[in-house]
């Protein structure tokens, strides 16, 4: 008989390895340092290490830029879903349900509107979690409805752009996209309203082709790869070695294709300075 195991039972159970949650820390995708994500949250998720800008959740984007976080959100027009009836490795309706469930969003765009330093402002903003922020009818539809009710209520349109491009699951009729949006655009500009292109990491495909390259004043995150095809395919293509940083917001605005490159910091002060300067106007932000 042993005393102290049968008599005296240990009051400390034996404990099981704790599961470290997933969601405590992301991995910097530039320099490979491991981020706190409250701390990443709080400096608008760039880097601490390297100042490389790591993608922004929609609601937070929205939330930075209009004034004290407040802004309505446009309702959209809810379309067909897959109107070409495609599937691949598995169904398009079946990929669309998932990723509403991944984002909370009915498609990769959402358009909403506020004061962004005192300007009444209609900003559309691409969230590249939803199928890479890729564009199909729903996207375009929203890009045209945000460019209507910017014409109705006369105010500065701002579109953010982070996407890989055209969606395949719905072929031509994404490809017309890029023409309804470019009309849309348009429209805007002969009103005299301006707008303003604002180009987050990626910018790429038919959306770099359209309504992402028409601003009157085109911006760029710090960083941001924007372009139409990859540089790995160009490079297979011309069979030469690109440039260094090819691609890059930075090269893209020594060679005339940006106009601005702003860190995510700076971004909202920007915006309201350049819409200042757009409309003649000296307002005093919050």
């Amino acid at each position: 008989m042993n005393w102290i195991s049968d008599f005296v039972r240990p009051k400390i159970k034996k404990t099981s390895t704790k599961e470290i949650s997933e969601n405590l820390w992301t991995k910097c995708p530039e320099c490979g340092q491991m981020l706190f994500n409250k701390e990443l949250e709080k400096d608008l998720y760039i880097c601490s290490f390297c100042g490389h800008h790591l993608r922004l959740p929609l609601q937070k984007r929205f939330e930075i830029l209009f004034d004290k976080g407040k802004y309505k959100t446009l309702t959209l027009l809810k379309l067909q879903e897959d109107p070409l009836n495609f599937k691949d490795s598995k169904k398009y309706t079946d990929r669309l349900r998932g990723y509403r469930k991944l984002t909370g969003h009915n498609d990769a765009i959402e358009v909403c509107y506020g004061d962004l330093g005192g300007i009444k402002t209609v900003i559309a903003a691409l969230d590249f979690s939803f199928m890479g922020g890729s564009m199909g009818t729903a996207v375009g539809e929203g890009i045209v409805k945000a460019a209507e009710f910017a014409i109705k209520t006369a105010s500065p349109l701002i579109i953010i752009s982070a996407s890989g491009g055209a969606r395949m699951q719905e072929g031509i009729l994404s490809l017309m996209q890029m023409a309804r949006t470019t009309a849309a655009v348009n429209q805007l500009k002969e009103r005299g309203l301006p707008y303003i292109s604002v180009m987050t990491d990626p910018t790429t495909g038919g959306v770099s082709a359209s309504f992402a390259m028409l601003g009157d004043i085109n911006i760029a995150e710090k960083g941001s790869i924007i372009g139409f095809a990859g540089a790995r395919v160009i490079e297979q293509t011309i069979r030469e070695t690109l440039p260094e940083g090819f691609q890059r917001a930075e090269y893209l605005q020594e060679h005339g294709m940006v106009d601005i490159v702003v860190s995510r910091h700076e971004m909202r002060n920007k915006l309201i300075k350049v819409l200042q300067l757009l409309l003649n106007k000296n307002i005093n932000c919050d």
